[in-house]
């Protein structure tokens, strides 16, 4: 029997988060973004679950090709282009879409012998200053595109929100307008993210960017995602190995960080930071033990985590212990360890087995 931890990723949460999007954005074609694994959930299997929406954003042409090369044969956009010489080529021949954030990528545009031609999508800088064109040189831009025999097609326009996450910051309803403004009449236009769908019109065009709302995370800190009607599409899980029974004043694991206040039971779950749970979760983080919550005590291990077992005189060894998912909110995980949903659901590692609960069938994952 497999006892160490495991993420099942529920598939039936997955489409139902993308029909969510659905009915925020009706007018609007969904690029669905499953780069990082599929915010770690598994790259392939998601991306053919969500096959169902209009198209798939990964961050690199590594991950499109792989895509390619698992048979998907719906549009893949790549969020960060082309960078290096050789990868147009790559991109032609898997038939990518790219972003062009700098001009560099136009030469490299102009320099391939790409075939065959690319679509591409100028990303401008209205307002994040990360990556993008700056808008007054779009028109120019466009203009040489127009030139390069390596497309197909007129260029889109996107752009990426900085703040929507904040619903009352007045710079994603900017960065909207600068956008609008920008578009030559016809140009396909790209701008909703996750909080720009839930939260801003505006944002809502042409193609849709969903990311870390189809997992069934909030992008907001508030409302919640069951607020939002989001499902939880991965439940981490793993079992206690050990319930030790200790003395008031025992200090528990390294550097005896926290100190039993009275004689109980301590429950050690097998799960740890070489798992991907995170190690700097302080004591007092939820977990879910047979179903009842209850605290994190001590510093996590790379192994192991320890729990506070007072009020569960019933738990045995083997019982399950959900880290986050079904019952237990990763935003509430997030919350409590200081950092964000996407960080966590992305760092789970390889040896954590991935069970897929209502994947598509194989001979359906070749569109």
């Amino acid at each position: 029997m497999f006892t160490g931890p495991r993420a099942l990723i529920d598939h039936d949460a997955l489409r139902a988060n993308l029909a969510l999007v659905r009915r925020h954005a009706p007018a609007s074609r969904i690029w669905a973004v499953v780069k990082a694994d599929a915010y770690g959930h598994g790259l392939l299997e998601v991306a053919a679950t969500l096959s169902q929406a209009h198209g798939l954003a990964v961050a690199r042409v590594e991950e499109g090709v792989r895509l390619r090369e698992a048979g998907l044969g719906l549009p893949i956009l790549v969020l960060e282009g082309a960078i290096f010489p050789g990868e147009v080529e790559v991109a032609a021949r898997h038939r990518l879409e790219l972003a062009l954030h700098q001009e560099e990528q136009v030469a490299l545009l102009e320099q391939s012998r790409a075939h065959p031609p690319l679509r591409v999508w100028i990303k401008v800088d209205t307002g994040m200053h990360r990556l993008g064109v700056q808008p007054e040189a779009v028109p120019a831009l466009i203009d040489r595109l127009a030139r390069c025999s390596r497309l197909v097609g007129p260029p889109g326009l996107m752009t990426h929100l900085a703040n929507a996450d904040c619903p009352e910051d007045g710079l994603t309803l900017r960065q909207c307008e600068r956008l609008r403004a920008l578009a030559p009449p016809g140009a396909l236009l790209s701008i909703g993210n996750s909080a720009g769908i839930l939260a801003f019109p505006a944002a809502r065009t042409d193609w849709v960017r969903p990311g870390i709302m189809l997992y069934g995370s909030s992008p907001f800190a508030r409302p919640t995602a069951a607020e939002l009607g989001l499902r939880p599409v991965m439940t981490l899980q793993t079992r206690l190995i050990a319930i030790k029974p200790l003395r008031r004043g025992d200090a528990v694991g390294y550097a005896g960080t926290w100190v039993c206040p009275e004689d109980m039971a301590i429950g050690v779950a097998g799960i740890g930071y070489g798992d991907g749970y995170p190690r700097h979760a302080p004591s007092g983080t939820p977990v879910l033990v047979a179903g009842r919550r209850a605290p994190l005590v001590g510093r996590v291990s790379m192994d192991m985590i320890s729990i506070d077992l007072r009020g569960l005189p019933d738990v045995k060894l083997g019982d399950p212990v959900t880290l986050w998912g079904k019952g237990i909110s990763v935003d509430e995980i997030a919350a409590s360890a200081g950092t964000i949903s996407y960080e966590l659901l992305c760092r789970v590692t390889p040896r954590v087995r991935r069970e897929h609960l209502g994947a598509l069938p194989r001979e359906r994952r070749v569109l």
